[in-house]
């Protein structure tokens, strides 16, 4: 942005009688610039966006933070301002429309696009304030550093469990069918039933998640890969009533 002192100097050659273009070529300013500055010398205010409020839906937030501390970050701009990412599975377009949906009511009038990559897409969208949204937001993987809600995100998590399960579940969870055999009446016989996972290498954000899950009353329990804890298994047939009531397979 050119200084008014700048701007006087250029106008002034033109009040001489001097062409555009020779202003142009003598100061290095464009020619449109100074076209411009012939109607106002002064510079236009700067546009600022206004500091950020809650969501605008926390319904949608509880939904959203849980893709997020799944699949998400917030990465900066080289020009400013933040992108906000969601990678999702190909194999799921619903779960890509959700996510759309929840941006765009978590924070109306943003713009989100899809950015395709391979075997999945990412769910984009640009705001300068993401990173107040998403204080988590850090250098580094997110099982590398400690991840804690702040109080506004604790009582919004507390107010709608259920989405935040949902927006896990949805980004690094999974519905499966399970089978095993037993033997009925002197004949083996294969069973099989419904099991959710929850995978995520960080400590904290399966805390959080098994604390949602004590919060609605789901039963759950802890498998281990390696000797270190990896996987929240959700297996009894009440539990997993529950979580196809509120959650269900990816779609």
């Amino acid at each position: 942005m050119y200084d008014i002192g700048t701007r006087a100097r250029a106008l002034a050659l033109v009040g001489q009688g001097r062409s555009l273009n020779s202003v142009s070529r003598e100061t290095g300013i464009s020619r449109a610039a100074i076209r411009s500055w012939q109607d106002r010398m002064e510079p236009l205010p700067r546009m600022t966006q206004p500091a950020p409020g809650p969501p605008a839906d926390q319904q949608a937030y509880a939904y959203l933070l849980g893709l997020y501390l799944g699949d998400g970050c917030v990465s900066p701009h080289p020009r400013g301002g933040h992108y906000l990412r969601v990678f999702c599975a190909d194999a799921w377009p619903g779960l890509i429309q959700e996510c759309r949906d929840a941006i765009l009511r978590v924070r109306p009038g943003v713009r989100v696009h899809t950015v395709p990559k391979q075997g999945c897409v990412t769910v984009t969208s640009y705001w300068r304030h993401w990173p107040a949204l998403f204080p988590q937001h850090g250098p580094g993987k997110k099982h590398e550093r400690a991840i804690v809600l702040e109080p506004w995100q604790r009582e919004i998590v507390d107010a709608f469990p259920w989405e935040f399960i949902r927006g896990l579940v949805h980004s690094d969870g999974c519905r499966v069918i399970n089978w095993t055999t037993r033997r009925v009446g002197g004949e083996r016989k294969r069973y099989e039933y419904p099991r959710y996972f929850f995978t995520n290498k960080s400590d904290d954000i399966r805390r959080l998640f098994t604390q949602a899950l004590d919060r609605v009353g789901v039963e759950w329990s802890i498998l281990r890969r390696g000797g270190e804890p990896f996987n929240v298994s959700v297996a009894r047939r009440a539990s997993v009533g529950l979580m196809d009531a509120h959650v269900g397979p990816k779609h």
